[in-house]
């Protein structure tokens, strides 16, 4: 993508985010920038570095409380002390758990996350599952692990991300496609747990529901403040409640 192109995306990212998503669905994302996403090395996860908008604290949990599919849900994620070895790296799991309003469980995803020696945080895969009204695992597509059935690791958050930054968070063909691209820094806002400065704006979608467009607000130091859909969809969710690790 040309550099006016790319300016005039992100002029239309700040003036109006419903114009940027129907830009991003209709036409497609912009070309992955930076990083490149690839086999990882694991000789690059020696002395990892911390990401403050994508903290990986063991013992935090962050609650964000909002709506999906039309229904009051509540997602807890929890940083776990638990590891996973993924092609030579020592991934950190970390546990999302959403569940309606009256405490029926929907949903249950183990992700797999690690820094490496830059500060980017790689994203190696997921084992998710969807239940019914009686507890019942109904399906686990979108389950993922890099390495595996040409699944490929990806960045959920760059080191120093800048607006116009494209990449690919996951890549399972036809299960978990994933994007993201940055297009503001700097942003305030507040929502239920507190205010926030400086917070980084994405719009993220995937090539298998395009007509989907998420905005997603990180804080630094807590990651996930607020995400909610611009087109496609009525999901909506706010930090309400946060616990640090330590």
């Amino acid at each position: 993508m040309t550099r006016r192109r790319r300016n005039a995306f992100v002029t239309a990212a700040i003036g109006s985010a419903a114009a940027l998503a129907f830009t991003v669905a209709s036409i497609g994302a912009p070309v992955a920038a930076r990083p490149r996403t690839s086999t990882p090395d694991p000789t690059s996860f020696v002395a990892p570095v911390s990401n403050p908008y994508y903290p990986l604290i063991p013992g935090s949990v962050a609650v964000l409380r909002g709506v999906r599919d039309g229904e009051r849900v509540v997602v807890h994620t929890t940083v776990t002390n638990r590891t996973k070895s993924v092609q030579g790296v020592s991934t950190t799991v970390v546990r999302d758990v959403l569940k309606t309003a009256g405490g029926r469980l929907v949903e249950k995803t183990d992700d797999w996350y690690a820094n490496d020696d830059q500060g980017n945080v790689w994203y190696f895969g997921e084992a998710t599952a969807t239940y019914d009204a009686s507890g019942t695992v109904i399906s686990t597509d979108g389950s993922w692990e890099a390495g595996v059935d040409g699944a490929v690791a990806g960045i959920i958050m760059p080191v120093d991300p800048k607006p116009t930054d494209a990449y690919r968070q996951e890549l399972y063909q036809g299960h978990a496609e994933d994007q993201a691209w940055i297009v503001q820094r700097g942003l305030a806002l507040t929502v239920p747990y507190g205010a926030f400065q400086h917070l980084l704006r994405s719009m993220e979608w995937t090539r298998i529901e395009a007509s989907v467009v998420t905005e997603k607000l990180y804080a630094p130091g807590f990651g996930i403040v607020m995400e909610s859909d611009l087109s496609g969809g009525d999901e909506h969710l706010e930090l309400v409640r946060y616990t640090p690790g330590s």
